[in-house]
């Protein structure tokens, strides 16, 4: 199970411990339900360091939902980036520790088109702990103040359907 929030964000975080960084590449075969290829390159100092392709389904959106993820092979990968036959969706992710011990994931999705745009993520062990938590407690009440999660239209599988597929 997945939970998580979602906020719209301007560049990155200020104060905070830079936990990872990772360029990723996304596509998607399905978007109802979410069938996800992507590509994650941890990078250390700006460099590649390891790289994982990954397969993930998910259920519908909002505050919790199913999600299964697995590794695949480079080989399955390229056939299915070449099944979608779309540009795929760059983005720079990064991870900062916040003082309660959650993670505050921060994308810049698109960079340099005139479609890009950040956002901002933090995951939850449960529905309460999600609904609980407040940006307030880490200092983050100014740059988390434009809450998405669970709003029509702002998945990144709606932001594929939008830049890659002309749906709106």
């Amino acid at each position: 199970m997945q939970i998580e929030r979602k906020w719209m964000v301007d560049g990155w975080p200020e104060g905070l411990p830079l936990y990872r960084e990772q360029m990723m590449r996304q596509g998607y075969i399905s978007v109802r339900p979410t069938v996800r290829i992507r590509e994650e390159i941890l990078l250390n100092g700006g460099k590649p360091e390891q790289t994982e392709l990954i397969l993930c389904f998910k259920s519908g959106g909002g505050l919790a939902r199913q999600e299964i993820e697995f590794p695949i092979a480079e080989e399955h990968f390229r056939q299915l980036e070449e099944l979608i036959g779309l540009p795929m969706i760059p983005k720079l992710r990064r991870t900062y520790a916040l003082p309660d011990g959650l993670k505050l994931e921060v994308s810049h999705v698109d960079k340099g088109l005139p479609t890009e745009f950040w956002y901002a993520e933090v995951e939850y062990e449960t529905v309460e702990a999600a609904e609980k938590w407040d940006p307030a407690s880490a200092g983050l009440e100014n740059y988390l103040n434009d809450e998405v999660t669970g709003l029509p239209g702002q998945s990144m599988g709606a932001y594929w359907e939008k830049t890659r597929m002309g749906l709106e």
